[in-house]
């Protein structure tokens, strides 16, 4: 079944480049559908000088069980419950090491990878070159995107947001090829 999932959700692109790291990310949307959990919302939170932020009370609970920061995509860091990072781990040690593009992604991810606890109030300690790749300075925005939370600075989050409203219409349309 996950085969034949994988071959439905792959998209066609020009020379067949980027083909495993698009079947990739169609693999992660197609795990939604088996989920026990859900992120959703913007909340702003400060970063103190040890690099600890707090995570939503209403989150806490659904990472109780463990849960792991790594490098995101556009400069953000995911944060993932670790029940969900075992999945997407399993499924990125399965890429093809022979394809450069695979490789990196696999790097990018998990070579960036760490487990956090949460400490007596909440809050996870962000590593200084996670902290650092996120460019996370006195503020962060913790956005909540289904199977997992996203950490951005808040003038990032801010610009990307803008941006991405805007051109709200063209990226809904471009999105018909996966079925949204």
């Amino acid at each position: 079944m996950l085969a034949k999932k994988q071959k439905d959700l792959t998209i066609k692109t020009k020379k067949g480049s980027d083909q495993a790291l698009i079947t990739l990310i169609g693999l992660l949307l197609s795990l939604n559908k088996i989920r026990r959990f859900m992120f959703i919302g913007e909340y702003q939170h400060s970063i103190d000088e040890k690099g600890r932020v707090a995570v939503p009370v209403k989150f806490r609970n659904l990472l109780k069980k463990g849960a792991v920061v790594t490098r995101g995509i556009d400069n953000c860091l995911f944060l993932y419950p670790r029940e969900q990072w075992n999945k997407i781990a399993g499924k990125l040690a399965s890429m093809p090491v022979s394809q450069a593009r695979a490789r990196a992604f696999s790097r990018l991810m998990l070579a960036g990878a760490m487990e956090v606890d949460f400490d007596g109030q909440g809050r996870i300690t962000l590593p200084e070159y996670l902290r650092n790749f996120a460019g996370l300075k006195k503020r962060a925005v913790i956005a909540g995107l289904y199977d997992r939370l996203e950490i951005w600075d808040e003038e990032s989050w801010s610009k990307y947001k803008s941006g991405t409203e805007k051109e709200s219409a063209t990226i809904a349309e471009s999105l018909s090829e996966l079925g949204i």
